[in-house]
């Protein structure tokens, strides 16, 4: 008996050695489901804080799996090229142009396409058809739509197929909530309020100009750029040519003439990197504070509170400047690329 039971107590430890050594292809698989599939939508030639969200994406692979990148045109942007052109020159800094995709979203409003959505063609087909596809992918995986212009896209592909509420994650840049305007907000604040009515799950990350709890303080001033950005990032053979001219190889370069062709606002001047903090909230939530809300709507500008309504969505405020600070300089530094779907 005695025997046996050793025996018994050697196989089980064996087993349990066994299971316990995960092949290397198991061990890779565990990472890529440890990521946080993504899409990032985006107006990405507005002003400056969408390419350094991208760029942020892009050189944490070992949190993010980047799905694509869709975007739309916001009123200080120009037209859809002029963004896609924008997104495009961060994903060739970021060596990734034309290994992860690109797509042009909706030029106008929400209220001019909804009616289209049916059509062969309408105007931000080729990004709302490709939010529809990925959200409807049976991974296993969440998607995080992360959405840091307008909701146009948003709207129009909920609008298109309703089901994919139940299949994403929409987190959103915008909105001085409780307080009324904000630029995201205003560009379509009928796209706005019709994902607030929907039932897709939504988190919506606060810009409040001017007070310490929104993205708005999350500031860097030209001399902290120029001091710590130059050269960093990938290195790229063929320069890209810059929305104001110039040819640049890295990121850290670019940003620097980013900085240089921007208004400053604040004591002492600055400009707040709101985007990426929406970004570098999804790798580490501690560097925010999120609260559930019953969801509000916006009429005529101003917030209306609906106490007794049971869909809820999540408000994020009071941000950790420093945290994501020093987490997007430590990774553009030591960076490691998001990985392509089909490389």
């Amino acid at each position: 008996m005695k025997n046996h039971f050793f025996f018994t107590l050697i196989c089980a430890i064996l087993l349990f050695s066994c299971k316990a050594e995960k092949t290397e292809s198991e061990v890779v698989a565990d990472k890529e489901k440890a990521k946080i599939r993504l899409i990032y939508d985006t107006d990405a030639n507005n002003e400056l804080d969408d390419q350094f969200a991208l760029m942020y994406i892009l050189v944490n692979g070992p949190t993010f799996d980047l799905e694509g990148v869709t975007v739309n045109a916001t009123w200080s942007g120009g037209n859809i090229d002029e963004h896609y052109e924008e997104a495009k020159r961060i994903l060739q800094l970021g060596k990734r142009y034309g290994k992860i995709p690109l797509l042009k979203g909706a030029d106008g409003s929400f209220d001019a396409i909804r009616d289209q959505v049916g059509a062969i063609d309408f105007d931000g087909k080729a990004g709302v058809d490709f939010i529809i596809e990925q959200a409807n992918r049976d991974t296993g995986e969440e998607l995080i739509l992360l959405a840091v212009g307008k909701l146009t896209n948003v709207a129009l592909a909920l609008e298109k197929d309703p089901s994919i509420a139940e299949k994403m994650r929409v987190v959103w840049l915008g909105s001085n909530y409780p307080k009324p305007g904000e630029y995201n907000q205003d560009n379509d604040t009928v796209s706005m309020n019709y994902v607030l009515n929907t039932k897709v799950p939504f988190e919506m990350v606060t810009v409040r100009y001017g007070e310490p709890s929104g993205t708005d303080a999350v500031k860097v001033t030209q001399a902290e750029i120029n001091e710590r950005i130059p050269g960093m990032g990938p290195k790229i053979q063929q320069p890209i040519t810059g929305r104001h001219g110039g040819e640049f190889h890295t990121f850290g370069d670019y940003a620097v003439s980013l900085f240089e062709h921007i208004d400053y606002h604040g004591d002492p001047p600055s400009r707040a990197l709101f985007d990426m903090v929406a970004a570098a909230i999804l790798k580490n939530p501690n560097w925010g504070e999120k609260s559930e809300v019953p969801a509000p709507i916006l009429i005529d500008n101003q917030w209306e509170e609906r106490p007794e309504n049971p869909r809820k969505i999540w408000v994020w405020e009071n941000f950790d400047r420093d945290g994501v600070m020093a987490d997007f300089y430590q990774t553009l530094e030591d960076y490691e690329l998001v990985q392509p779907k089909n490389p």
